[in-house]
């Protein structure tokens, strides 16, 4: 709520990573992930794409901005019909938007933020209480638990080896990218991305992420930078014992991001099909 709300009131000006730490979560000692973690959530929430935004743009090096137009919700004028010289001068027209002071105009705009992130707070309680009220309804069946589809995969968050962080949006990319790809492949259970950022930068035993994702296998990464060349390492590894599956490394040049994503994901999932042995589509010519 306090993002969108924080976005908002700025739409059209970038606002710093440090900023939102003050404004979002004053005299509250968090990293610039929080801030990430929470602008990646409300993007999904909206349907926003990072590559293409809607709503929320980010400005590399120097923090957000709302591209989406916010304005009043009072700001348009009040059609009169049918009304008499006499009516008009007893009861005067209000106001248009035009001699509303500035003050007045953000206060509304402010109040239009307001509801929107309370019907988006809205969203995201039900949610949670929906899935939680799933995870009790499991822990409270029957103590036998089918245990988790041989080819099931959690694609974890990859991690930004870079200097500063600067590629942390490509690492994202990527993790969403190896999600919808592996989602494809026919017999292949995998997280969606939601499940999947929960995990980003938390520091827990690869089991016991495996064990609440309910999958066999643990897919994750990282990316560096050096010059205009970017590598991408990537293994998976079985949870129930720690070994090393499969492990690779790919090393693309910057030209375009994007068709490096969509390369390296590509070469992952025919990988990891080969490794998990993940039945062949029906078509015997794919």
């Amino acid at each position: 709520m306090r993002l969108l709300m924080c976005l908002a009131e700025h739409a059209g000006e970038i606002v710093s990573v440090d900023d939102l730490l003050n404004q979002i979560w004053p005299e509250v000692h968090v990293s610039p992930d929080s801030v990430y973690q929470a602008v990646t959530s409300l993007r999904r929430l909206l349907g926003d794409d990072p590559k293409d935004p809607t709503y929320i743009e980010t400005v590399p090096r120097l923090g957000y901005r709302m591209v989406a137009t916010v304005s009043p919700w009072m700001d348009q004028p009040i059609a009169q019909t049918g009304s008499s010289p006499a009516s008009d001068s007893q009861h005067p027209a209000p106001a248009t938007s035009d001699a509303a002071s500035p003050g007045a105009r953000r206060r509304v705009g402010f109040m239009w933020a307001a509801g929107a992130a309370i019907c988006l707070a809205l969203v995201v309680f039900v949610t949670f209480q929906f899935r939680r009220s799933v995870v009790n309804n499991n822990h409270s069946a029957s103590p036998a638990i089918a245990p988790p589809s041989q080819n099931s995969i959690a694609v974890l968050p990859f991690l930004d080896l870079t200097a500063g962080m600067k590629e942390e949006e490509f690492a994202d990319g990527m993790t969403e990218e190896l999600i919808d790809k592996l989602s494809k492949i026919p017999g292949v259970r995998i997280p969606g991305p939601t499940s999947s950022f929960f995990f980003k930068s938390k520091q827990m035993p690869v089991a016991d992420i495996a064990k609440t994702l309910g999958v066999v296998y643990v897919l994750d990464g990282s990316v560096r930078k050096s010059g205009t060349k970017l590598r991408v390492a990537a293994r998976l590894i079985r949870a129930d014992n720690g070994y090393v599956v499969w492990t690779e490394t790919y090393d693309r040049s910057l030209d375009d991001i994007l068709a490096v994503q969509d390369d390296i994901a590509g070469e992952v999932t025919k990988a990891l099909r080969a490794s998990i042995g993940a039945r062949p589509d029906h078509d015997n010519s794919r």
